[in-house]
């Protein structure tokens, strides 16, 4: 399966219809969830899980689309998402003024509910040498706790959650209206990348368009959670391949410097928040 660089996650709306005459043997048979083959995320669940949405995205012929990552609020002001969610008309990943229209919706599990917060995105924040970025909102939220970031190196076999708001396959590919979730095994560790697998609810969870930037976490026995990486590139979903996710253990002091957070990686309260 060849790899699109550092984009694959992240497509247009009408590249996603163009996707319509891909062979469909890549779909799942009555499939119903968005991050292929997972499980719908239930009101009050991993309240830190964001979904961005960007419109009137600038191409180099002067047309614009629309598209969408995932993200985890990881301070009230800020979200971490994969870098190549922001980018200029040539692919390049930007800092600075957020380089078009994006909004994050934020502790809510349906976009039909009217609990959480839809917040403006006003500037993004570039890591070097990963494929991560931080996006700040246009005002904090402060009733939502956020998820810690891991400094630990991640390790081969720990078994990571990954929430998103992905599609439920790359045939014909639209983002999902109510977050899904699925478990993740470590096989390896790769300079600034984790690789994985999908581990449950099967070998073929996985992550699917409009997933870039999801958050993937340990849940431990305390109930406490932590960020290990974000999700970044892989083959077409549904698959059983190694997924690409770009880990934030050497990038948590550039977290905290920027987001102005104090204390690092105290653990995560559990799933509800409370």
């Amino acid at each position: 399966m060849i790899r699109l660089p550092g984009a694959a996650r992240l497509i247009s709306m009408s590249a996603a219809i163009a996707a319509v005459g891909m062979s469909t043997v890549l779909a799942t048979p009555g499939a119903a969830q968005a991050v292929a083959n997972g499980t719908p995320v239930a009101e009050g669940q991993y309240l830190f899980s964001t979904k961005l949405t960007m419109t009137n995205i600038p191409r180099a012929d002067g047309t614009s689309y629309d598209s969408a990552c995932s993200g985890a609020l990881v301070a009230p002001q800020w979200i971490v998402t994969a870098g190549h969610c922001f980018h200029d008309t040539s692919g390049n990943r930007v800092s600075g003024p957020v380089p078009y229209s994006t909004t994050a919706t934020v502790g809510r599990a349906d976009l039909a509910a009217t609990n959480g917060y839809v917040v403006d995105v006003v500037e993004v924040r570039q890591a070097s040498r990963h494929d991560v970025a931080l996006a700040k909102l246009a005002t904090p939220i402060t009733d939502i706790a956020p998820l810690p970031v891991s400094t630990t190196t991640p390790q081969t076999g720990a078994i990571l959650r990954m929430t998103g708001w992905g599609a439920t396959s790359s045939v014909s590919p639209t983002p999902s209206s109510h977050l899904q979730a699925g478990q993740f095994k470590i096989t390896r560790v790769a300079g600034t990348s984790v690789m994985v697998v999908g581990y449950a609810p099967a070998a073929n969870t996985s992550a699917c368009a409009y997933d870039s930037g999801a958050p993937y976490f340990t849940e431990n026995p305390d109930g406490t959670q932590s960020l290990v990486s974000v999700e970044s590139d892989g083959p077409a979903c549904p698959h059983s391949q190694e997924e690409t996710t770009s880990r934030v253990d050497r990038l948590a002091d550039w977290i905290q410097q920027t987001t102005g957070t104090s204390g690092g990686t105290r653990p995560h309260p559990g799933r509800n928040g409370k």
